[in-house]
This record gives C-alpha cells, structure tokens and sequence, in this order.
C-alpha cells in the first residue's frame, strides 16, 4: 500500500523553530544532526474531527526520547503544542491530517559526530499533512517476515523513537520486493517482535496476545488495545510468541498512529483465519476512544 501524493499538500506551510515556511522553501542546514547522523527523535500524530489524539502522551515520549539521547535546549511542552497549533490553522487543518514531528539536536559549528559540536540547541519540526491512514482497514494488509532484527536494548533501545530508521527501512525493503504490504521483524530469539512500521497482536481460543515490549516500542496504539481489552473482559497474555503462533492463530492484527486497527490476513503466504470478533469488538472501542483521547484544536 504505497501513500500517494495528495495534490492539497503543495502548498502547505511548515514550522521549523516555530516559523512558518513554505513547503518549496522549507529546509534544515546540512550540518544538522538529523543529516549528519540520523540524530533526531520524532512522533507521528493523527488529527481527527474531534482534535489531536493522544497529543500529550506523544509529547511525552518525545521529550523521554530526546532526554535518553542528552538532547539539550529541548523546547518547553507549551512551545511544542502552539507548534502544532500554529501549523495545522495556518492550513486549515482541523480533521484528516497526520503530523510528523521531529526534533533534531540541532545544527553543529562544524560536521562531526560529537554532540558537544551541536551549540544552538534543538531544531523542532512540525510537517502536517492532509493524508488518511496508511492502511485500509477493511481489506487487511499482507505482510513477510524480514530477515532484518529488531533492535534490542544491547544495541540501541527500541524506547527511543528516534530518527535512524535503517533497521525498518530494510525490513521494509523486504516486504517491497516480495510484494507484501509490510513485514514482521523477530527479536534476537526468533520471537516475534512487531511490523517494521506497527505493533502486532494476535488471538488464540478467546486470548488476546502481545509481544513483551523488549525488542519493540510499547506503542500508544498498543497501550490503548490493551486497557480496551482489560476493560471488556478479554484475557490479554504480553509474552513471547513464535511465527507458528501467528501463522495458526484464529486472528492477527498491526497497531500504530497510522494504521489504526488494521486486520492481517496473510503472513509468509499463510492465509489467516480472522475468525472471531475480538477485533471488531476493539476496532469499536478504539473508535470511541477518539473522541475521549482528542485534544480539540483552538481554533
């Protein structure tokens, strides 16, 4: 499922260090650290009719991200927000928008990779979109299961939701050329982990299972399913799940900010059942979580 251009998005204006640049002209200098080194932090954030979801929660993973990176000169969380704020009615944007916000750890006085040549302290990036979810969630996507590991804590923690996206992007190189909509990362053990771009959950005789969030990030998405779940009734089970598991298992679905609630139907050619209604049960209880979990915009 390849994301078309969306002709609304020319002229769109877009906020670096809270000034408002057109699209065309909208540029970071070379000796940023996020061209330097991929050495930035990020959040993808949703804009429903109802406002910005789970806006807070992603400014705060934010902030954590940039501080287990020793970031300095991180803007103050209302300096963030009116970021936002000043993007999205700058472009008339008030339902059916996403947001890429990155902070990098600014520009250096010289290229290197020593933070302590970054002197100006952080670059906040605020990209809003007119654009829908990455995926459909009627139809379902089919995904791989890539060759490429997760990252685990040994090597750079997954908690970090940082800017270096080679790990994913190889993966999800994998599941292009295989002609898959995504692909399943396994953690140094085998064990599933999460898709290159989404969480994974999966459903056996009633259960609802998760991967345990040690090679993979503990998505808001993901928070959300499971505190649904605890809420119904459901048995939800956070441990380690093999690809056979999944392969068998009477329902399979990805979370994130992007994709929502989205079924999968297909892994590694094995046709999933999705015989069941516990997804459709959270597929509802998401959609009415909306409106409690949106901030509404003020303007």
């Amino acid at each position: 499922m390849l994301q078309k251009f969306n002709s609304k998005n020319t002229n769109i204006l877009v906020s670096i260090d809270n000034q408002l640049i057109p699209r065309e002209q909208a540029k970071i200098s070379v000796f940023d650290s996020a061209v330097q080194g991929g050495d930035a932090v990020w959040e993808g954030l949703r804009v429903y009719k109802e406002g910005i979801f789970s806006l807070d929660k992603h400014l705060e993973r934010l902030e954590n991200s940039a501080k287990a990176l020793a970031f300095e000169g991180v803007p103050e969380r209302e300096v963030m927000r009116q970021a936002i704020f000043s993007t999205l009615e700058a472009n008339n944007m008030k339902k059916d928008a996403h947001i890429r916000l990155t902070l990098t750890r600014g520009e250096k006085v010289t290229s290197g990779m020593d933070p302590r040549l970054n002197q100006k302290g952080c670059c906040l990036i605020v990209l809003a979109e007119w654009k829908p979810p990455v995926y459909d969630n009627a139809k379902g996507i089919r995904v791989i299961t890539s060759a490429i590991r997760r990252n685990n804590p040994q090597m750079l923690d997954s908690k970090i939701h940082h800017n270096n996206l080679l790990n994913n992007i190889l993966a999800k190189i994998q599941a292009n050329v295989a002609g898959a909509d995504a692909a399943i990362m396994l953690d140094d053990n085998g064990f599933v982990s999460e898709l290159n771009d989404t969480n994974i959950f999966m459903v056996n005789k009633g259960v609802l299972y998760t991967p345990s969030p040690d090679s993979c990030l503990p998505g808001i998405t993901r928070s959300i399913v499971i505190n649904e779940a605890k809420t119904s009734g459901i048995d939800i089970v956070e441990r380690n799940i093999s690809l056979t598991e999944c392969y068998t298992a009477d329902e399979v679905f990805a979370t994130g900010t992007m994709g929502e609630l989205t079924p999968i139907i297909e892994i590694d050619g094995r046709k999933i059942k999705n015989e069941g209604e516990i997804l459709a049960l959270l597929q509802e209880k998401f959609r009415k979580s909306i409106s409690e979990g949106c901030e509404k915009l003020p303007f």
